[in-house]
């Protein structure tokens, strides 16, 4: 799955990605599965729901791996 950060942004951050993508329904949720340990940035877990993605970064969650493209 691939997710582009729009021109006019930097960078998207961690929670907002699950979120924009439809693997938690809700901020609250993308927090706990982020705090829990769940996620996995560039092959790292990273329980910062703030954690800012660039375009080259991927992130794991849930079996679904999400490309970030600038």
């Amino acid at each position: 799955m691939e997710f582009r950060i729009k021109d006019t942004e930097e960078f998207i951050k961690l929670g907002q990605v699950l979120k924009a993508c439809n693997l938690v329904s809700s901020g609250v949720e993308a927090k706990e599965v982020i705090q829990d340990g769940q996620v996995k940035v560039n092959g790292e877990v990273d329980e910062r729901r703030g954690r800012k993605l660039y375009g080259g970064d991927h992130v794991e969650y849930d079996g679904q791996t999400i490309d970030i493209i600038k």
